[in-house]
């Protein structure tokens, strides 16, 4: 459509159906062009950029949104590894003491002005020696000695933590629920080293702890230091609940240490691929969750938990071959973790 008057015209054009190119030229004034969209025309490309930017790169501007991020895939990392060892010998409640126990070290740590996460973790190793005290020199078994120790533990940091609170201005929240918005960099310095560490020492002592974690008793009667490889383990794990405390505290760590590896045990069935998808799993609700805090102003770690909570329980329902949707009756067989044991016992 053109249409003149005197010196002044405008025309408009179509554009295949997106829009309209609109010139209009008036005297004095240099040429005004335009375009106008269609209704629902816009760009589904342009679209979906504009989303990824708005919901996965915004947050990232911002430099405590960057250090919780790498929080939170270092924890998600450790922890699936470290809790699939849990897994195989049935240490959950070992892991809940030691997450209980080390907030008493966090608390004289910072009277005495160390670095927390040297305090949690030799709290942490202390509980299990004193497990292991009580257990070989007295009736009382195993869980009961955890119960005790971890309990006893868990009172003397709340009472700790709320006579210093007094004169200090520190949340007992925050050691026990988490702050992973407010880590320093000094934070994500320490969990990077005490990741490399947990990491470095799993790859170097794989199978050896498998084993034992599997089968104690024929892990020694096989010539292997179980002794060492006990506290190893005692310490692997007081390291991956010492680098998750700032992701999602005290109370909230053991699900972070042994959901994601529950749920990739319910999806595959050798320990190596009960790590790696635990991993993913791992590092998916850490993120996950961080979004959701960031969007919808939820606390972090309970966020971060819900996530991983979350997706166990749809692994629980629907997974192929465990799924209690899809698989209700069970049948009793050897368990598949137990024939890698032996493939590798005959290496």
């Amino acid at each position: 459509m053109l249409m003149v008057v005197g010196s002044c015209f405008s025309q408009t054009m179509q554009l295949n159906g997106v829009g309209e190119l609109s010139i209009e030229d008036k005297p004095g004034f240099l040429p005004c062009i335009s375009i106008h969209k269609n209704p629902g025309s816009e760009d589904i490309r342009d679209s979906i950029n504009m989303i990824v930017w708005e919901i996965l790169i915004e947050p990232l501007q911002y430099g405590f949104m960057q250090r919780s991020l790498t929080i939170a895939i270092l924890v998600g990392l450790i922890c699936a590894v470290v809790g699939s060892y849990l897994m195989v010998q049935r240490l959950a409640l070992l892991g809940d003491a030691i997450s209980h126990s080390v907030l008493p070290g966090l608390a004289i740590a910072f009277i005495l002005g160390f670095n927390i996460f040297v305090g949690a973790f030799i709290a942490g190793v202390f509980s299990t020696v004193l497990i292991e005290i009580i257990r070989t020199h007295s009736k009382i078994k195993e869980d009961a000695a955890m119960g005790i120790v971890f309990s006893g533990f868990f009172a003397l940091g709340i009472t700790l933590i709320t006579i210093i609170q007094k004169d200090n201005k520190i949340d007992l929240n925050h050691f026990l629920f988490g702050n992973i918005l407010g880590v320093t960099a000094s934070d994500v310095r320490d969990t990077m080293i005490i990741a490399a560490i947990v990491l470095l020492v799993v790859f170097l002592i794989y199978k050896e702890l498998l084993f034992y974690t599997f089968d104690p008793q024929g892990a020694e009667a096989a010539g292997l230091p179980v002794n060492l490889l006990n506290l190893g383990l005692m310490m692997l794990i007081s390291l991956t609940i010492v680098a998750s405390l700032k992701a999602v505290g005290v109370i909230l760590v053991l699900s972070l240490l042994i959901t994601p590896s529950a749920t990739a045990y319910l999806l595959v069935n050798r320990l190596h691929n009960v790590m790696i998808l635990g991993v993913l799993i791992g590092v998916g609700s850490s993120m996950s969750g961080m979004y959701l805090s960031y969007f919808y102003n939820l606390p972090s770690g309970p966020a971060i938990v819900l996530v991983a909570s979350g997706l166990f329980l749809m692994a629980f329902l629907f997974s192929p071959s465990e799924g209690l949707l899809t698989h209700p009756v069970k049948i009793s067989k050897e368990p598949p973790l137990l024939k890698e044991i032996k493939n590798l016992i005959n290496r």
